[in-house]
């Protein structure tokens, strides 16, 4: 790994500023059996997506492509925070890379209690899924209320010393102003975005694609969408020196380089694995190059560069 890819990222060193998103890699070990993938490409990697008591999802279809994008409704499918920490996160090679824990909840004491779970763990970070729905308040997604992002965001803080990464939903008014209530309840960084909400029709059967009517759609579509969220987080996050994770419809070096530009400390890398699993060689293969000819010593260096009108 070039040297001028390291950077440092809630006060943690990465070897890169790639981050494999949630859902994209399973718990670790999706790519591992292709020829030429390596978890060492990436800086880190956040685990699926983890409920307090296992979960077994929506009902097919959960994923469907859409024009320059994915949608996908999988509901969270996994086997559970006891399970995921007796028995997935010994398995991971640590030598590889780092691996943030991404946590799901339906009430906010939910997010309390998976937080202190993993306290106790060698998980490098936690990523707070703040999208999910309210149980207790009739099904309001917690990301959408910035006063209930801050409330799931203060219990995880209370319940964890490890790092807080605050997933922000771009499915609200004001994200610069949720950012902020997020860092005020003890947020380390914030990961922007998360995906939108979109719908795929079958014309023949006049019916939904995804089985679950609807679903979080990520790709290239949303990247100028991702873009400016990114820029409008970051003019709060720096004043508080809060490290942003820009993702959404990242596939080259160049886009990469433009969310970093824009404010982003780390890059997220998602759907675009799905196409081109070998795709993070690329990217920091485009970086390092950038930084080099630019006479950057650094991704930091790169960081928030934007230039406006």
């Amino acid at each position: 790994m070039k040297s001028n890819l390291k950077t440092r990222f809630c006060n943690l060193s990465l070897d890169s500023p790639i981050i494999l998103l949630s859902g994209c890699v399973g718990f670790g070990e999706e790519y591992t059996r292709l020829k030429g993938f390596s978890n060492s490409d990436a800086g880190a990697i956040c685990l699926k997506g983890t409920t307090l008591e296992p979960r077994h999802g929506n009902r097919p279809h959960r994923v469907a492509e859409t024009p320059s994008g994915m949608l996908n409704a999988i509901g969270l499918q996994n086997p559970g925070a006891e399970k995921v920490i007796a028995q997935i996160l010994p398995s991971l090679n640590k030598a590889e890379t780092k691996y943030f824990i991404n946590i799901s909840g339906s009430s906010v004491e939910e997010y309390g209690e998976i937080a202190k779970r993993f306290d106790g763990t060698d998980i490098d970070a936690i990523e707070i899924n703040i999208s999910c729905p309210n149980v207790k308040e009739g099904g309001v997604a917690f990301g959408n209320d910035p006063d209930m992002s801050f409330r799931v965001v203060d219990i995880c803080r209370k319940n964890t010393n490890k790092p807080l990464i605050t997933k922000l939903s771009p499915n609200q008014t004001d994200i610069a102003y949720s950012a902020k209530r997020c860092i005020e309840a003890g947020s380390d960084g914030l990961a922007v975005i998360n995906t939108l909400m979109g719908m795929a029709i079958d014309s023949k059967t006049r019916k939904p694609v995804i089985g679950n009517n609807s679903g979080g759609l990520s790709g290239p579509s949303i990247k100028p969408i991702a873009l400016l969220n990114v820029h409008k987080v970051y003019q709060e996050s720096k004043k508080h020196n809060v490290p942003i994770i820009g993702q959404g419809g990242i596939v080259t070096a160049n886009d990469a380089i433009e969310f970093i530009v824009a404010g982003a400390a780390a890059v997220g890398i998602g759907t675009a694995l799905f196409y081109d699993p070998l795709v993070c060689k690329k990217i920091n293969a485009g970086i390092s190059q950038y930084l080099a000819e630019a006479g950057m010593k650094s991704v930091d260096s790169l960081v928030g560069t934007l230039e406006l009108n």
